[in-house]
């Protein structure tokens, strides 16, 4: 409606003589032109200027300008509540809640129980987090329409009124029936409040007024997984089978209770389903990925198994960092040899990640495979000629493959990408120094060592 009035006010300015700007809008068969006039009341040409260039002002986003304009209104005229309206919106796009609020309460003192203002000063509360301020504005709404009821459950919600949520949302159901989003509502009261009970009575009535939702299902077995109650979650998610036979969610349930069954077979063939589905999205895949691994970890006969599903899934999802995840889980294994594998086999995906090169070389030269690691440093560097993690890991291999000459170059050359890290710079230093006393330079190498002792010393202050 208030667009409506502005856009009306516009073209009145724009078109009539000044000093009748109001004349076509004072006509009583034009309800929107009436609205305006006792919006603004009657006002002066310097008025309708300084309103209609903050209205301008605002259309390009210049808030603070349109409430220097709007100020110049209210020197004339402080009584017109959509001024305060307007000053009041210019303030919440400048995040500026506590001003907004102050111009909303003015501009409500003057048109009580508008509904624009008292929605929009709604918004604004709940911007600055003002929930119980906006329990009562909303309390306003609802009495002007009642459709503002379900914003009041999620304030309640919000404001750990947990109760007064939960008979609210009794309240609708009881006049209007059951809804999808009230029933999250009621789901999420129950999770947050840890009324398990009352959850998993719910979900089960759910499932018995629609047995095809696969949804509610999952939902049961998670909760019931969450409380220890193994045996119950696993007949759920036989249920869900029989009532869906070709369910991929039943199987991302299943996978987990076959594996803590000890019937691998079984959890492969569950594990492959949910890969293969398009309808499991990636993080889930990942989470059963994860906990293959941990069961390969403890059954390492499965590894070739673990293998194909993780190159099946990083074809399926192109997602070459999957090999990266696979390393780092190695890596926190302490399992050196594996992590290396899977990191080599994500750089034949994906060549330039940095972290997988990175993560590659190190353990390259841990293991003393010392020309892959040289090799892989020089292409490092050209993919990447900035970065000195690149110069120093070269520099090791070169250093351990007795290329002492060549070592001092790439690591002196190296240096000067370094900036404000004096532990790195340490690390240059020390590799330096033992390329100095590789070419028997016993002087320039104890110059370097000192220097490597010097900064870690400074960096340790």
């Amino acid at each position: 409606m208030l667009k409506q009035i502005l856009i009306l006010a516009f073209f009145a300015h724009l078109y009539l003589v000044p000093g009748k700007a109001f004349a076509i809008i004072q006509q009583p068969e034009d309800k929107n032109s009436a609205t305006v006039n006792s919006d603004l009341g009657e006002v002066n040409d310097d008025f309708q200027e300084y309103f209609f260039e903050a209205l301008k002002q605002r259309g390009i986003e210049n808030y603070e300008k349109a409430n220097e304009a709007l100020q110049k209104c209210l020197a004339i005229n402080d009584q017109s509540p959509v001024i305060h309206y307007e000053i009041a919106k210019n303030h919440y796009s400048l995040e500026e809640f506590e001003q907004a609020k102050a111009s909303f309460q003015k501009a409500l003192d003057l048109k009580p129980n508008d509904e624009n203002i008292l929605r929009e000063y709604y918004e604004n509360e709940i911007a600055s987090v003002d929930y119980e301020s906006a329990i009562q504005i909303l309390q306003k709404l609802i009495k002007i329409d009642t459709k503002y009821r379900e914003d009041l459950a999620d304030l309640y919600i919000l404001s750990d009124r947990y109760d007064n949520a939960l008979s609210l949302i009794d309240s609708l159901d009881i006049q209007y029936g059951e809804n999808e989003y009230r029933t999250h509502l009621r789901r999420q009261i129950y999770a947050r409040t840890n009324n398990t009970d009352a959850q998993i009575a719910n979900l089960e009535k759910a499932i018995k007024d629609d047995p095809k939702e696969e949804e509610n299902y999952l939902n049961l077995i998670y909760v019931l997984s969450d409380e220890g109650m193994e045996e119950e979650a696993f007949k759920t998610a036989q249920q869900l089978l029989k009532v869906s036979p070709g369910s991929s969610l039943a199987h991302l349930a299943l996978y987990k209770f076959y594996l803590n069954k000890d019937q691998p077979e079984e959890a492969m063939q569950s594990m492959q389903m949910v890969f293969k589905s398009e309808e499991i999205d990636a993080a889930s895949k990942y989470k059963v990925l994860n906990d293959f691994l941990l069961f390969v970890n403890q059954n390492p006969q499965w590894e070739n198994e673990l293998m194909e599903v993780s190159q099946m899934l990083s074809k399926q999802e192109n997602e070459p960092s999957l090999y990266r995840k696979l390393g780092e889980y190695y890596l926190k294994s302490n399992n050196k040899a594996d992590a290396l594998r899977y990191f080599e086999m994500g750089l034949k995906e994906d060549p330039a990640n940095f972290e997988m090169i990175k993560n590659t070389l190190i353990l390259r030269i841990d293991l003393e495979h010392f020309e892959n690691a040289e090799k892989l440093a020089s292409e490092a560097r050209d993919i990447f000629p900035a970065q000195p993690i690149f110069y120093l890991l070269n520099g090791v291999a070169l250093n351990k493959l007795k290329n002492y000459s060549e070592a001092v170059e790439i690591l002196t050359f190296g240096l000067d990408f370094l900036i404000e890290n004096p532990r790195m710079e340490a690390d240059f230093y020390q590799q330096i120094s033992v390329s100095y006393a590789g070419l028997e330079d016993k002087e320039r190498a104890n110059e370097y060592k000192a220097k490597a002792i010097k900064t870690l010393k400074e960096a340790t202050k």
